[in-house]
C-alpha cells in the first residue's frame, strides 16, 4: 500500500486578503431593541422638541424654591393687578404700563411700588407674583400626574397581567369589575371623596386611583393574551417556571412599550382632570396654586387683565400638546409599523 505524501503547511496560501475581509464586515453595527427605539425616537424632530420642552418644565418645577422669584402665597394688596414688567426694559406689554381710560399709565408708580420692583408676569388680585404661582402650580399639577401614573403602574399593570394570564372564569369576573368601575364618572367619585374627606390633593388622587387604572388594565390584558401563546412563554411553562417568574422575566419586558405609551397619555389626562376640578372650585383649595385655580382666578378678570389667564393657559396647553405628541413619537418608535397604517 502506497503511502500518501504529506504536503508541507508552507505550501498552503490564504485565499482571502485584507480587502476581502473589509468587504465581509457588517455595514452597520447591530443594535438592541431599545437602542433601535431610541434611534427612531431621536429621528422624530417633533418628539425631540416636545421631550426638551417637558424636560425644561419638569426641571423648573422640581427646583421651584430656587427658581421662583417670590413666595407664591405672600400677599401684598397694595401691589394687586400689576401688569407684567421685565426689569427696566421698555418692551411693549412688558414695561409695567397699563391702559386706564384710554391713557397709558405706569401702574407700578401709581401703586406706589418701591423703585426697582418688577413682576415678570404681573400680580393677581391679592398682589401675589403670577410667575411664582405658575411655577408652583405647574409643580402641583405634575405631582398629580406622577401619582396617577404610579396608580396605573401599581394597579392597572398587575390587574391586566393576571386577567390575561389566567383567562377563563377569572378573566370574565375581573372584566366585569372593570366594566363596573369604568361606568362610574370620575366627577361623581370626586364629589363622594369630598364628602368623606376634605377637598384637596388627597381627594383627587383617590378619585384617580379608583377609576384611572382601567384603560391600562385593558391594554395590558389584551397584550398578555397575545404574548402567552408565544413559543418562549410556552417553553418557560414547559420548563416549570412559576407564573410570577414568567410575568417578571418575560411578560413585563415585552409589555414595556404598551406601558410606556399609555403612561404618556395618562399624564395629560390627569393634569387636565385636576385643572378642571380646580377650575370649577372643587379641586385644590386656596391659597395653594394649581394651573386650574390660576385659570379660574384669571377668567374672572379676563376682560380687563387678560394676562392673568393667558400665562397659565399657555403653560397648560404646552404640557398637554407636548405630552400627547411625545406619546405619538414613542408609539412610532416602539412599533414602526403603526406609523405606516
Amino acid at each position: 500500500m502506497e503511502q500518501i505524501p504529506q504536503i508541507p503547511k508552507e505550501k498552503f496560501k490564504l485565499v482571502h486578503d485584507e480587502n476581502n475581509t473589509e468587504q465581509e464586515k457588517i455595514g452597520t453595527p447591530s443594535l438592541t431593541y431599545m437602542q433601535d427605539v431610541r434611534r427612531r425616537l431621536f429621528q422624530n424632530k417633533v418628539a425631540v422638541v416636545c421631550l426638551t420642552l417637558l424636560s425644561i418644565i419638569v426641571l423648573i418645577s422640581v427646583f421651584a424654591p430656587i427658581i421662583a422669584p417670590h413666595q407664591p402665597n405672600v400677599q401684598n394688596v397694595t401691589l394687586s393687578n400689576l401688569p407684567p414688567k421685565l426689569g427696566n426694559l421698555n418692551i411693549p406689554g412688558m414695561n409695567g404700563y397699563q391702559n386706564m381710560g384710554g391713557k397709558m399709565v405706569d401702574a407700578y408708580k401709581q401703586a406706589g411700588a418701591p423703585k426697582g420692583t418688577s413682576f415678570i408676569l404681573g400680580t393677581d388680585y391679592l398682589g401675589r407674583d403670577l410667575l411664582s404661582r405658575i411655577i408652583y402650580g405647574t409643580r402641583l399639577s405634575l405631582v398629580v400626574a406622577v401619582l396617577a401614573t404610579l396608580v396605573d403602574l401599581l394597579i392597572g399593570v398587575p390587574y391586566g397581567i393576571v386577567s390575561g394570564w389566567k383567562g377563563g372564569r377569572t378573566d370574565t369576573v375581573m372584566q366585569r369589575i372593570v366594566e363596573i368601575v369604568s361606568s362610574v364618572p370620575n366627577l361623581i367619585v370626586v364629589i363622594l371623596m369630598m364628602i368623606i374627606l376634605k377637598p384637596g390633593l388627597t381627594s383627587i388622587v383617590i378619585a384617580i386611583a379608583i377609576t384611572g387604572w382601567v384603560t391600562m388594565a385593558r391594554l395590558v390584558r389584551a397584550q398578555t393574551f397575545q404574548l402567552k401563546e408565544q413559543e418562549y412563554i410556552l417553553a418557560a411553562r414547559t420548563l416549570g417556571e412559576s407564573s410570577t417568574k414568567i410575568a417578571t422575566k418575560h411578560l413585563i419586558p415585552n409589555l414595556s412599550s404598551t406601558i410606556i405609551i399609555q403612561t404618556m397619555f395618562t399624564i395629560p389626562n390627569a393634569i387636565f382632570f385636576e385643572a378642571f376640578l380646580s377650575f370649577i372650585g372643587i379641586g385644590i383649595p386656596a391659597p395653594n396654586a394649581s394651573l386650574g385655580t390660576l385659570l379660574s382666578d384669571g377668567q374672572k378678570a379676563f376682560r380687563f387683565l387678560p394676562y392673568q389667564m393667558w400665562a397659565p393657559a399657555i403653560i397648560l396647553s404646552i404640557i398637554m400638546i407636548a405630552t400627547n405628541l411625545l406619546g405619538d413619537g414613542l408609539r412610532d418608535a416602539f412599533d414602526p409599523q403603526s406609523s405606516e397604517h
